[in-house]
């Protein structure tokens, strides 16, 4: 029988790779609702705490008061409205190149991007483990497209080699499930040696990262010369929704004439963009946010080294505890909840095989009594799960 879709979803259960949604019914923050219980979260992207904040919310307000709740329509029929305009601007001046442009979502501009750059005859260089909007935007694009190793600026540039027409190279500025940083120096060097353009997706980057929260291109001190093309989302640091991509007039004008998720979708409601506005003033005035999220990434590394935990390389608020069978990080994942404590279990082909995983990401928003007692709790299930894998004598 066709579309026989029991069994698949029957299979995906056996494997231990069935996702379920959890039912927030709380705001975004450290202290939420889930399911009807309250819970102690570190399973979000709010990395500055900014999708809950007073000041924030007050500008939504203001801005569905002034704006109305849709956006109506395209940017290039009538959906562009002022505070849209406003934001623009306000992305272009925070990253340091002419002009920026929005996107309802991180997914769209990243296809956007990269389908408005390259087609048939050119060239898409990808990271083994870029995210999935990049790895479909390469495949959908029309170009040869090809992956190198992760974070290698030697498999970059034999590839390079060997590309053809105009090449577009497309790395994650901070891989999502690993947290560990581009190498953009080098990865840059590279591209520029064989002609190519760099785009960098710093979705996890823009307000952790950097002197000013201005991401892993600010935080390697590179400009637009080396990072053509810059994208990054606004519903991680900066608390709201949609996404953006910044760089030369030229590139900004070519996405708005030729992108078509752009041009084909309704613009995001004008209040999320003055919400958003509100955050970036908030991400650049409150330095302490990044600060304390700093501390709290420090401790949570200490303390897990100190359990024995396997983290990856990552400096960000992205903290993943290296479980590797799928079974075992559903376990842990359990063990915590029955705490209070919600630590998404992270499993292929999110991740490679047998890298299975609990994804930790902490907030400016969390204290440091939260981070302990998710320390606690950490090594109370760390120390069951081992008790209940040593067998019988």
């Amino acid at each position: 029988m066709p579309f026989d879709l029991a069994s698949r979803l029957a299979a995906r259960q056996e494997e231990n790779l069935y996702r379920q949604r959890p039912l927030l019914e709380s705001p975004q923050g450290p202290e939420v609702r889930v399911d009807g219980r309250p819970m102690l979260a570190f399973c979000s992207n709010d990395y500055l705490g900014l999708a809950n904040h007073p000041e924030v919310k007050a500008a939504f307000i203001r801005g569905v008061e002034r704006w109305g709740a849709g956006g109506g329509a395209s940017h290039l029929v009538i959906g562009h409205s002022g505070p849209h305009h406003d934001l623009e601007l306000a992305l272009a001046e925070f990253t340091g190149r002419p002009r920026a442009l929005l996107f309802s979502t991180g997914y769209m501009a990243n296809l956007g991007a990269v389908t408005a750059l390259v087609g048939k005859g050119d060239t898409v260089l990808e990271d083994r483990l870029n995210h999935a909007s990049l790895l479909d935007a390469g495949l959908l694009s029309g170009a040869r497209f090809s992956r190198y190793l992760h974070n290698d600026a030697d498999s970059l540039a034999s590839r390079l080699e060997r590309a053809e027409g105009d090449t577009l190279v497309v790395t994650d500025g901070v891989f999502s499930m690993d947290g560990d940083l581009a190498d953009l120096p080098a990865l840059c060097a590279a591209a520029r040696a064989r002609g190519a353009w760099v785009m960098v997706d710093d979705a996890h980057g823009f307000g952790p990262l950097g002197t000013n929260g201005g991401g892993i291109v600010e935080h390697f001190g590179l400009g637009l010369e080396d990072v053509p093309v810059l994208v990054g989302t606004l519903g991680k640091g900066f608390g709201t929704a949609g996404a953006f991509v910044a760089g030369s007039e030229e590139l900004i004008e070519t996405l708005i004439q030729f992108a078509r998720p752009y041009i084909y979708t309704t613009s995001q409601p004008p209040a999320v963009a003055c919400a958003t506005l509100k955050s970036l003033e908030l991400l650049q005035r409150e330095r302490w946010r990044r600060e304390h999220l700093e501390k709290l990434i420090q401790r949570f590394r200490q303390g897990a080294a100190e359990i024995g935990l396997t983290l990856m390389d990552s400096p960000t608020p992205i903290q993943p505890i290296l479980v590797g069978d799928s079974a075992r990080a559903l376990k842990l994942s359990a063990l915590l909840r029955e705490r209070g404590l919600l630590v998404g279990a992270i499993r292929p082909p999110t991740v490679p095989a047998g890298s299975a995983r609990l994804r930790v990401t902490l907030s400016a928003a969390h204290s440091e009594e939260q981070l302990e007692s998710l320390l606690n709790a950490l090594a109370d299930g760390w120390a069951t799960l081992a008790k209940e894998e040593v067998p019988d004598a």
